[in-house]
């Protein structure tokens, strides 16, 4: 805390004692105009009386009714000590009001004894068991013991004085025999004795008080020894035989009273309380050393009193009364009991104290950590020898030496920063700090140290330790949290690090920074192909050159698996055509690097890449900069691969959209917007339906029909479409569900035909990365299969292989699995895409579906119809029975029938149908088969109408809902 707040926080203390001030004003006050009236004897005999008597009186209750009050206010072991002072000061209001009855009530002089001295008998008994119960409770029997002895050492030399002044007069008073002597000498006795009870608790209470409330109890103190006072001059022979009510003696008793009225309240709005933070304790040990050694002086001060009382009779010339002798010798043997008990303490606490230091000693001297002792010019002073197994110096060596000269410079700022600031914190806040700092061992190294640091004298105290493994380990464990395991480059958490520290540090506003996300094009072919292993070993090459090829300054990065990236900084231009300039050549040289042929297991291997750049851009946020570049990568795989492509906000704007279209699809799911279709497949030799095509169809809100390519504006079915990272992400998931939805729609009416009587297959579309999909349960086409009833030979796949990176191990047992059971399979779109020839090695395929493309040129173009026969003739040759996608034209199906082609879809014999319609063409069972102009068999039929029909299998059907 500063200084001006512990202040302020000092404000309402402040107050506190101002009213205190007050209070302690008016007491005074108070007290001395009552002992100005006594003085002067009140003006008349009169109203000293009533002063001297129930003004008494009245003090005596005011201070009970406060001690009382008080008691009822605290919960704590204190309550039943002010409960017996309350009581005290009603005992003496009580025998002051009976003596101002007497007095004043009716005029007579009081009676002794009287009802007034039993109440004033009464006053010191709870007063004395009150002190006991404020004073500290020893803690063993010996304290105990101890408590006892100083109580009668100090009663004692005071009873022995006593008795030689005065009390030994009225104790001859009582044996002489006169009347009515005895209960006066016995009176007499008492009080003096009573008072030597009291004074001799109030003065052990000062040495044993408890620390808790000790203003209050201070004040109850000093109440209860003026009030003893006052008795011991009442009760000495020179005022008690010419003592009246209202003179200068009631005075004291009057101030005594309200002053044990103000102990609880007063003094406790003047209690201090915890000190500020901030503020240093003051050790009352060592500020008030006197008082501190009066309870050792206690018995030598009580046998000097009682010496004072024994030599008093002996100077005066008086015999030694046997009492004196009795009580002084009382008071000896008490001293030396009590002088034995702390010689026997003292020899205890000596051994005690050998003890534990040997155990120290054997502490620091066995402890692995170095123990040093500093002194506050910084000088070591003291050594442990645990230094010559930890800093390779011997204790001895180090003594003497200058610590600062011990630490690394680039430490010792710090460090001294570190330690003047702890010597400055209060010690009660901060009693130890830690400092961590390089520490220069006998073999000139630094050894990593830690050091617990406590102060000592002015001085510190270190506790050190050798903590340079740990350093080290830590080093290494933040080194593999921020690195790639495998290429030692920097990993996605520090490379995002390193972006966001060039976009907000000093650079911010350089808006010549770019980032660069680079991937290997055909890394999983050398994965697939010449195993994992060799896969690393490419990495590892190609993270060395990506470091060497990127600028000092600049991070290169692996993002995992095959995806790297690259921090390029900028120098400050803003000038666009020149940064991109700048980047595209540094993005074109880390390309062509990373496409240089590798030496993989003394084989040479080959893989390219593609880089997309972004710049960062006024504004812009690290995640939004890295998946810029990460969009842009993604194009430049879509546009060709082995390239590179620069960010274009449009980019953003296709995710977003393609987006959107994927929840749009969903939703027409889920709305039921979306509707099942059929197309026949037809025998071209005799027309008979062989099969129908499963397609879906979107039903728009005017009831006209689109494709899903139409309604989502993307290739159909595409599970490879470009765009950005999501762009395939979101073409799967939208594909994955429609396919879903398609499968099992076509499965179901499929079953119903089949009960229905019309055993006619069905042929549902599926990629091979469907197919393969881990999201599609393995035994999913299967229990789809059970579940709705229908045999496994009424289903045919056509599985579209265009994927590459699809593993044909994989769908081989897969297909194989399928094709145990009956299931169908046709190579869809032969005749293009990628795998064609590779699937018809390895995979279980039944019929060829020849692609539409080849179809549509069959008649025009003489190369399409060497193409189409040359693959006709091998589906014949193994086999496969063949359909022509796309047959629109008689023409058409008279080329492809005498190719040799068995089977054709299309519009030349119908396009596709809902299920009545369907289902009436399967009760017909044939179309007709051209022969020269031919018509589609159906090209009307509605019952309420005709139908037109439209060139093309993906053009807008004008079917209405059914």
């Amino acid at each position: 805390m500063s200084t001006p707040g512990a202040a302020l926080l000092d404000r309402p203390s402040v107050s506190g004692g101002g009213k205190g001030l007050a209070m302690q004003l008016l007491l005074a006050v108070v007290s001395g105009g009552y002992a100005v009236g006594a003085a002067l004897n009140w003006g008349s005999e009169e109203v000293a009386e009533i002063m001297g008597d129930f003004g008494l009186s009245a003090a005596g209750l005011l201070a009970a009714v406060s001690c009382y009050s008080y008691a009822r206010a605290i919960d704590s072991r204190e309550r039943p000590a002010w409960l017996l002072f309350a009581f005290s000061s009603l005992m003496g209001a009580g025998g002051n009001a009976v003596w101002g009855w007497y007095e004043v009530i009716l005029g007579q002089e009081v009676p002794k004894p009287s009802l007034a001295d039993f109440a004033f008998l009464c006053f010191a008994p709870p007063a004395i068991v009150g002190l006991l119960v404020l004073a500290k409770r020893p803690v063993t029997r010996a304290g105990w013991v101890c408590l006892g002895l100083d109580s009668w050492l100090i009663g004692g030399s005071l009873l022995t004085l006593s008795w030689s002044l005065a009390l030994a007069h009225a104790a001859r008073t009582a044996q002489s025999g006169a009347p009515g002597s005895v209960p006066r000498a016995a009176l007499s006795l008492a009080y003096p004795l009573l008072d030597i009870a009291l004074v001799s608790m109030v003065l052990v209470l000062h040495f044993r008080r408890s620390e808790t409330n000790r203003s209050a109890v201070n004040t109850a103190i000093a109440a209860l020894a003026l009030t003893v006072l006052s008795d011991a001059l009442f009760t000495s022979p020179l005022l008690s035989a010419e003592y009246q009510s209202g003179q200068l003696l009631d005075a004291g008793w009057f101030a005594g009273s309200l002053l044990l009225a103000y102990a609880p309240w007063g003094a406790r709005r003047l209690h201090p309380g915890p000190e500020p933070a901030g503020r240093p304790r003051v050790d009352r040990a060592h500020s008030r050393p006197i008082t501190g050694s009066l309870p050792a002086l206690t018995p030598y001060l009580a046998a000097a009193v009682c010496t004072l009382g024994i030599l008093y009779n002996v100077v005066d010339g008086r015999k030694v009364d046997r009492m004196v002798v009795f009580t002084g010798c009382t008071v000896v043997l008490a001293l030396v009991i009590r002088q034995g008990i702390m010689l026997l303490d003292n020899i205890a606490l000596t051994q005690e104290l050998a003890q534990k230091e040997n155990h120290f000693r054997s502490l620091v001297q066995g402890s692995s950590d170095v123990i040093m002792i500093a002194a506050p010019t910084g000088t070591l002073r003291y050594v442990s020898p645990a230094a010559a197994g930890v800093y390779g110096r011997e204790a001895e060596e180090l003594v003497g030496t200058e610590l600062a000269t011990l630490i690394h410079p680039d430490d010792l700022g710090r460090v001294v920063h570190e330690v003047r600031r702890f010597l400055a914190a209060p010690p009660t806040e901060e009693p130890t700090t830690r400092i961590e700092c390089r520490f220069k061992s006998g073999g000139g190294e630094w050894l990593n140290v830690e050091s617990t640091v406590n102060r000592h004298q002015g001085g510190l105290i270190l506790n050190s330790r050798d903590v340079t493994e740990r350093v080290r380990l830590q080093a290494q464990l933040q080194h593999s949290a921020e690195h790639d395991p495998l290429t030692d480059l920097p990993n996605r958490a520090l490379f995002t690090r390193r972006v966001r520290q060039a976009l907000t540090g000093r650079r911010a506003g350089d808006y010549s920074t770019a980032v660069l996300f680079i991937d290997l094009d055909g890394f999983k072919a050398v994965n697939d192909t010449i195993g994992h292993q060799a896969g690393d070993e490419l990495l590892v090459e190609a993270a060395r050159r990506l470091q060497d090829s990127v600028r000092a300054g600049d991070t290169a990065a692996r993002l995992g698996g095959d995806e790297f990236a690259a921090l390029i900084l900028g120098d400050g231009n803003r000038d666009p055509s020149a940064r991109e300039y700048q980047v595209r050549e540094i993005a074109d040289r880390l390309r062509t690097t990373l496409s240089q042929p590798y030496r993989i297991g003394g084989s040479e291997v080959r893989v390219a890449a593609s880089i997309g750049a972004a710049f960062a851009d006024p504004g812009i946020t690290p995640s939004d900069l890295m998946r810029n570049a990460d969009l842009a990568m993604y194009r430049a795989k879509a546009g060709g691969k082995d390239r590179v492509e620069m960010y274009a906000p449009q980019m953003q704007a296709e995710v977003v959209r393609k987006a959107e279209l994927a929840g749009r699809l969903r939703t027409a799911l889920h709305e039921g917007e979306f509707a099942l279709l059929h197309q026949p497949v037809v025998s071209l030799a005799t027309g008979e339906v062989s099969a129908v095509a499963a397609q879906a169809r979107w039903r728009s809100a005017q009831g006209i029909l689109f494709t899903p390519a139409e309604f989502l504006r993307v290739a159909e079915y595409s599970e490879g479409g470009a765009g950005g990272p999501g762009a395939a992400g979101h073409d799967a998931s939208r594909t994955a569900e429609l396919g879903r939805w398609l499968l099992e729609e076509a499965v179901e009416q499929a079953a119903d035909r089949h009960r229905a009587g019309h055993d006619v297959p069905v042929a549902v579309r599926m990629t091979a990365q469907r197919l393969l999909d881990r999201s599609m349960p393995l035994g999913s086409v299967e229990a789809l299969l059970t579940r709705h009833g229908l045999p496994s030979g009424a289903l045919v796949l056509e599985l579209a292989v265009s994927d590459p990176r699809v593993p044909f191990d994989d769908l081989e047992r897969r297909l194989a699995a399928l094709h145990r059971l009956g299931v169908g399979i046709a190579l869809d779109g032969f005749g293009s895409g990628y795998a064609a020839i590779s699937a018809l090695r390895r995979l279980p395929v039944d019929m060829l579906k020849l692609d539409r493309g080849l179809v549509e040129g069959v008649v025009e173009s003489a190369r399409l119809h060497k193409i189409t026969a040359g693959l006709l003739r091998i589906a014949n040759d193994l086999g496969m029975r063949s359909v022509a996608d796309g047959v629109d034209l008689p023409e058409q199906v008279l080329a492809l029938r005498a190719m040799g082609c068995t089977h054709g879809q299309g519009m030349a014999f119908s396009g596709p149908l809902d299920e009545y319609r369907l289902r009436r063409a399967l009760v017909r069972g044939t179309f007709p088969v051209p022969g020269g102009a031919a018509q589609p068999a159906l090209a009307g039929g509605s019952p309420g109408g005709s139908m037109a029909i439209l060139r093309g299998s993906h053009n807008e059907t004008p079917v209405p809902p059914t």
